[in-house]
């Protein structure tokens, strides 16, 4: 059975926002290569997006029935989540050698986590 999975991808956003042209267009060929990769190993990639800053977050929070929206993350962290990708495949093991070969050449990290498929 094929199950999907979410690859959670973090790192410190200081980086990537002083991160000169060159070093950006070097970490998006990765993503290509990773892609290319996904796609010749036979894991789909159903998704996936890059994140904006945390900074520019609106959080909601409820508490004691009380709705509270705030501008920003909701906890300071050194490193944020700056993306995702949705991949089904059935080797998750393997998914996640790829992902740490070609993804966290700079640092940062990457969780793997399962989805939940409701059927409707």
């Amino acid at each position: 059975m094929t199950d999907r999975w979410t690859v959670l991808l973090w790192g410190d956003e200081a980086f990537w926002e002083n991160a000169s042209p060159e070093v950006r267009d070097r970490i998006m060929a990765e993503h290509q290569a990773y892609s290319d990769a996904c796609d010749e190993r036979g894991y789909k990639i159903l998704g996936g997006e890059e994140l904006g800053f945390s900074k520019n977050a609106v959080t909601v929070r409820a508490s004691e029935g009380r709705l509270e929206v705030t501008d920003g993350p909701f906890v300071e962290l050194a490193e944020h989540l700056g993306g995702y990708y949705v991949i089904e495949t059935d080797d998750v093991q393997g998914l996640a050698r790829l992902t740490g070969e070609l993804l966290l050449t700079d640092g940062g990290g990457a969780e793997l986590r399962p989805v939940i498929v409701h059927e409707s």
